[in-house]
């Protein structure tokens, strides 16, 4: 993303900073069980690749119920379609701290993931609409798209976006492992009552978002992926989120550590993630281009998932958080090519790239604690490197279907050029 003058970073309204702050708590639902896999595994008296089935159904449902998003926000328009996520969220989460078995975990976790779903998908669009307008554009555009004044808004919105993501992934852990620490239940109820919060600033802060003049068709996620640029896009970030989860969900297996030393590795690595999607990327796509970013940040995750498979413990832990600075890298990147690759409204591209994006989230946990289980403890890293591989040769044998991207690129580096004296 490259702030323009128009809009600002810091400069946004209320009501973008209301659905930021939730969408911080919404992320930090992701690392929040991290540091306490363990205790949890050992409480429940269940082995790492059950326990890895609490992420395994928190994002499957996450990607399925991407496919509904929009058709839902069409017909009740954005606020109500937050409202509703958050809600799910607030009382799966408090569920889930009530669980007595892996299964029951494991099944308020999927209801988790179908409320964060709802909510994650609009807030993109809600955050981006609400900037955009500020930014002097109309809010949604034609298409649902703004046009291009409102441009500057968009973009500074994403990064925003982008920064709630790295920032809630990074407190996540570490309110993980102090919440944790006094019971494996508590960082559940916590999460609940954080979200509560976020229920109530938006009830408060956001304006009522009427519903598109235009409702969006339950397949056009589906038909969206039809585009070679927007397909091409979501099975790269496929295979790159195969790589990132095994990081996320695996890597506390491994680290041997209490709830604070996992708390603490992954809060490093999550303070890696923000300052790399956040101020990482926006300067490497204006000098280099979104697509060689993907290069870039895929080549360093390769580089970190062989370290973490061949180097000891204190290897492990310095290439934990080292890889954080390619997973921010991408994950900005990728947000942006999404986004920007084809002409379909954001949040019909949006619930089409998530769909074959969280299936990656799906997969990895489960895979890479079984493979782990029952060959070896280093063979998930390699996998990890493979998928990454696999992501660089579609975007190479693929490349032009990704043409827009470096239009807009150019059209980015033309702009940001210093006017002549």
């Amino acid at each position: 993303m490259r702030p323009s003058a128009k809009g600002g970073v810091l400069r946004q309204p209320l009501s973008v900073w209301a659905t930021a702050f939730a969408a911080v708590v919404a992320f930090m639902g992701i690392g929040l069980v991290d540091p306490i896999l363990p205790a949890i595994a050992a409480n429940l008296d269940a082995s790492p690749s059950q326990v890895s089935l609490l992420f395994t159904s928190y994002f499957l449902i996450t990607a399925v119920a991407m496919l509904l998003t929009g058709w839902v926000s069409s017909r009740i328009g954005g606020k109500r379609t937050l409202l509703i996520g958050l809600g799910l969220v607030v009382v799966f989460a408090a569920l889930a701290g009530t669980s007595d078995s892996v299964s029951q975990l494991v099944g308020f976790r999927a209801g988790w993931g179908l409320g964060n779903a709802l909510f994650v998908a609009t807030a993109l669009a809600v955050i981006v609409g609400a900037a955009t307008s500020d930014a002097g554009g109309v809010p949604g555009g034609a298409g649902g798209r703004p046009p291009s004044g409102g441009r500057g808004g968009a973009e500074s919105a994403i990064i925003l976006y982008e920064a709630a993501l790295g920032l809630g992934i990074s407190l996540g852990p570490l309110a993980g492992a102090l919440l944790g620490d006094l019971n494996w239940r508590f960082p559940f109820f916590g999460t609940a009552a954080l979200m509560a919060a976020g229920f109530l600033l938006i009830t408060t802060l956001l304006r009522a978002t009427p519903p598109p003049p235009e409702r969006t068709r339950l397949s056009a996620p589906i038909r969206a992926l039809g585009h070679g640029g927007l397909s091409t896009t979501a099975f790269t970030a496929l295979f790159y989120n195969y790589a990132f989860f095994t990081v996320l969900v695996f890597t506390p297996f491994v680290l041997g550590m209490g709830a604070h030393g996992i708390g603490l590795v992954f809060f490093g690595w999550g303070v890696m993630v923000a300052l790399a999607s956040v101020f990482g990327a926006p300067p490497l796509q204006r000098r280099f281009g979104t697509v060689r970013v993907m290069y870039l940040a895929l080549g360093l995750l390769i580089v970190f998932q062989l370290g973490l498979a061949a180097l000891g413990h204190g290897g492990v832990v310095v290439c934990t958080i080292l890889s954080g600075i390619p997973i921010g890298l991408n994950n900005t990147a990728f947000t942006e090519a999404a986004m920007e690759v084809s002409d379909n409204p954001r949040p019909v591209a949006s619930a089409g790239y998530n769909f074959v994006r969280w299936m990656g989230g799906a997969l990895a946990p489960y895979f890479a604690t079984k493979l782990a289980e029952e060959v070896d403890a280093d063979l998930p890293y390699y996998v990890g490197a493979a998928c990454c591989a696999v992501a660089i040769g579609i975007l190479v044998v693929r490349r032009r279907h990704l043409e827009a991207l470096v239009r807009v690129d150019v059209d980015h580096a033309l702009r940001d050029a210093p006017a002549p004296a």
